[in-house]
This record gives C-alpha cells, sequence and structure tokens, in this order.
C-alpha cells in the first residue's frame, strides 16, 4: 500500500509535534514498551543488568532517540518514495540483530502499540483513527523491511 496524501499530512502533521521534544517522546515511547511487555526487558543489553529507572539509563535514552527517529523519519518518507528508506546496510543489521536477540513478530506488535500510545499522547486533541492508521501502515512497512 502507497500512503496517500491525507496519511502523508497526518504523519508529518504528528513528526513536527513530536520533534519539539524527542527525548520527551522517545523515553515514552520504550516506557510504553516496557509498560506492556515488562519481560522485554531482558531483550536490551543495556537494560538486562540494570536495575536503574529506564528514564535514568543513558544507553536507553541515546538508542530511544534513535529508534523513535529511524521509525518516524521512515513514515514520513513512504508517500514520497514510494517505500521504507533505510539503506540495505542498516535493514540488513537491524533485521540481524532483531533475529539474534529472539524478537518476534509479537514484540513487533508491542512496539507498534507503543509506538501508537505514543503518538496519541503527543498529538493530543489532533488524534484520530485515520492518523492512528496512517501510523500503522508506516510502522508495518518498517516493520516488514526489518523483518525481511
Amino acid at each position: 500500500m502507497v500512503f496517500n496524501e491525507k496519511e502523508e499530512g497526518l504523519v508529518k502533521e504528528s513528526w513536527e509535534i513530536m520533534k519539539q521534544d524527542i527525548p520527551l517522546y522517545s523515553l515514552g515511547f520504550f516506557s510504553s514498551i516496557l509498560e506492556i511487555a515488562p519481560a522485554a526487558k531482558d531483550m536490551f543489553s543495556f537494560l538486562r543488568e540494570s536495575n536503574e529507572i529506564p528514564q535514568t539509563n543513558p544507553k536507553l535514552k541515546a538508542h530511544a532517540v534513535k529508534v523513535f527517529k529511524m521509525t518516524c523519519e521512515s513514515a514520513i518518507q513512504l508517500r514520497e518514495k514510494g517505500g521504507v528508506v533505510v539503506s540495505d546496510t542498516t535493514l540488513k543489521y537491524l533485521g540481524s540483530v532483531h533475529l539474534k536477540n529472539g524478537v518476534l513478530d509479537p514484540h513487533f506488535q508491542v512496539v507498534k502499540e507503543a509506538l501508537l500510545r505514543t503518538v496519541k499522547t503527543a498529538v493530543g486533541d489532533k488524534w484520530s483513527d485515520e492518523m492512528g492508521g496512517a501510523w500503522c501502515e508506516a510502522y508495518d512497512q518498517l516493520a516488514a523491511a526489518i523483518k525481511a
């Protein structure tokens, strides 16, 4: 599926809001992942051996910003480029890391739910089912590219 103009606009609008405080929203994103699936903590090397509160973990902060930005930036390029725009090298690396860490389809669903929660929180009253649908499509395409 290719993004239509309206979906692209909804994703861009929400991304502009989230870009205003990427560290806040990216930490909220990872906090949601851990809230939905507490066992996911063991999938992250920098959280496995830590009793730190995730919000104060500097490695988590750096990782959260990187993942969140890549997810959002690839989403806003879907209509313009016709697909996920992440280098093949990066996709192969991400695929191998996810495979090595035992990431399965249900884990991708947890991340998708956390992403939607984060976007909904960030945009507040601007949230709509259409915006959620646009983000679902964007995330599904990125996840499919990583899995491939």
